[in-house]
């Protein structure tokens, strides 16, 4: 541990209390915290252990609805608990940043993204707003943005999600803060980029001396990051301990199970039999976005009740496929076509039959429930929509719905979205996607977001339902051992093109495509040592 004269935040017996209707309840029960000049702490733990609450109180900051109800929050020497309100976005805005989780909702829609990373060097005075711009081009490129002195004109709907959030992990060291809270802010990143994003908040944080709070549910990933783990659950602390001595040597049960959790996406799920004539059918698909070709002449097959993995890098195209299959985005050439039926190119082409047909289940929970309908008015108007169902039928049919996804329907049904878990919020979507009783459910990088635990609750309920219903799915992600987990079947795209089609024996043995290869390469380890001597072999071959 550092020396007293190199902490710069701290928490004792910290509580913070969130206010339902029944009242205040405890979601922070005593917890003490540390943060020391060019350290990083690991927070992890489970969905709602209350990891992000944590962190932004290590800002001075708590959610509409939520109170720091007793302990003190310090951040060198200034209490920000009893601290004004001017002080504390003042601190904010220069000294202590936030990288949240979901970049799309994080960011103005209606300015470019360099005009957000100028915005507050240039209103502190630290910069001018040509130094600011120079600086978030210099910084676009350390952190492996692709064409870094253009991409910061475009607006945050012209760049896909992984981009995204590296450039709000930019814009956050615009001012060259004190103190960074990273708020799981790789989990929308493939794995090649992963490494290149993380190797650059290490170097900030060395080259500035910047304490960090990483926030994560990603063992190997905390493994790379942290000087030191805290383990959250339920509002309390369950351990901590210098990293290395963390992985080797958990003391309580809780820790070991995040450990074990692991091994359920390296167990091999057996070959169904499929049918000689495809669900779906992608046949040259090209699509574009202005004038850039975002897809090439893309081709796959889907059989039914198998699950297709799309893997790829930020940017390659894998949502963009979506995009297409379900209509968002018409194909600029090439044709889709389902159970034997092409399907008309743009979505207000496509009559009743083949919108239900077709389901979308979203990465962020948080942005694709309507926060203002109940659990049971969202699951409800698709059962309406599709099936015309009405009265005590449809009442049922939600009900059965939410008992299939594992919600108690007398329990979740009057809630809405805001006062459910992450892991909760993902199986409502499931839930809707299933309300329309469809062929095909396209899952769109749907655990990404998710602690491993309710992660893997995720994937054995798709599972579950598949074996059930005998469901079809696309399974668009940058995990590879969620592909390991769940898979029948790998398309690896890379720039909008395919470049290897297999099943998923074949693509995790050698010989591989290069760019498989390089994928299969970029998946962390619990190694503390991993990201140093992948960095270093990368920089070597430069």
């Amino acid at each position: 541990m550092a020396e007293n004269n190199d902490l710069l935040v701290s928490a004792t017996n910290l509580r913070i209390e969130g206010q339902s209707s029944e009242g205040w309840n405890p979601i922070i029960k005593g917890v003490d915290l540390h943060v020391n000049r060019g350290e990083i702490l690991g927070l992890i733990g489970e969905s709602g252990a209350g990891k992000s609450t944590l962190g932004l109180a290590m800002m001075g900051y708590t959610r509409d609805g939520c109170r720091i109800s007793d302990g003190e929050v310090n951040f060198d020497g200034v209490d920000l608990r009893r601290a004004s309100r001017g002080v504390r976005r003042k601190l904010r805005s220069s000294r202590i940043a936030y990288v949240a989780q979901s970049a799309a909702a994080s960011f103005n829609p209606a300015y470019r993204l360099i005009d957000q990373y100028a915005e507050f060097p240039v209103l502190r005075k630290t910069a001018t707003k040509e130094e600011a711009y120079r600086d978030a081009r210099e910084l676009y490129a350390k952190i492996q943005l692709p064409d870094p002195d253009e991409i910061g004109f475009r607006y945050p709907h012209q760049v896909s999600g992984g981009q995204l959030q590296r450039a709000m992990t930019a814009m956050a060291m615009a001012c060259r803060p004190d103190l960074i809270i990273f708020d799981e802010p790789t989990t929308a990143l493939d794995v090649t980029t992963q490494i290149e994003v993380l190797g650059a908040i290490r170097d900030i944080v060395s080259e500035f001396n910047t304490a960090a709070v990483y926030i994560t549910h990603d063992l190997a990933v905390v493994a790379q990051m942290a000087d030191r783990i805290k383990v959250l659950k339920d509002g309390h602390e369950v351990e901590e301990a210098e990293t290395r001595q963390m992985l080797s040597t958990p003391r309580e049960e809780y820790t070991k199970s995040l450990w074990a959790v692991r091994e359920f996406r390296a167990q091999p799920k057996p070959q169904p039999e499929v049918d000689a004539k495809p669900l779906l059918s992608v046949r040259n698909v090209s699509a574009n976005y202005g004038a850039v070709t975002v897809l090439d002449d893309i081709s796959l097959d889907v059989y039914e009740g198998t699950t297709v993995a799309i893997v790829g890098e930020s940017g390659s195209g894998k949502s963009t496929t979506a995009r297409c299959i379900t209509g968002l985005l018409p194909p600029k050439t090439g044709s889709i076509e389902l159970d034997g039926r092409v399907l008309p190119n743009a979505l207000k082409n496509r009559n009743r039959e083949d919108l239900r047909h077709v389901q979308m289940i979203y990465q962020m929970a948080d942005t694709a429930l309507n926060p203002f309908q109940t659990i049971r008015d969202i699951v409800a108007r698709p059962v309406e929509f599709y099936l015309g169902l009405k009265g005590k039928a449809k009442r049922d049919r939600v009900d059965e719905l939410l008992h299939m996804i594992g919600l108690e329907p007398d329990k979740f049904g009057h809630r809405l979205p805001p006062e459910l878990s992450g892991g909760q919020k993902q199986r409502v979507g499931i839930a809707r996607a299933l309300a329309a009783e469809p062929k095909l459910i396209i899952c769109d990088e749907i655990t990404s977001a998710l602690d491993q635990l309710v992660a893997e609750g995720i994937l054995r309920l798709l599972d579950q339902l598949q074996q059930e219903l005998k469901m079809t799915y696309m399974f668009i992600t940058h995990d590879l051992a969620t592909v390991k987990a769940i898979a029948d079947s790998v398309i690896v795209v890379k720039s909008g093109k395919v470049v290897e089609h297999s099943d998923k024996a074949a693509l995790f043995e050698p010989p591989y495509h290069p760019y498989t290869e390089e994928l299969l390469s970029s998946v962390p380890d619990m190694d503390p040592d991993w990201l140093t001597n992948m960095l270093a072999e990368r920089r070597s071959r430069r």
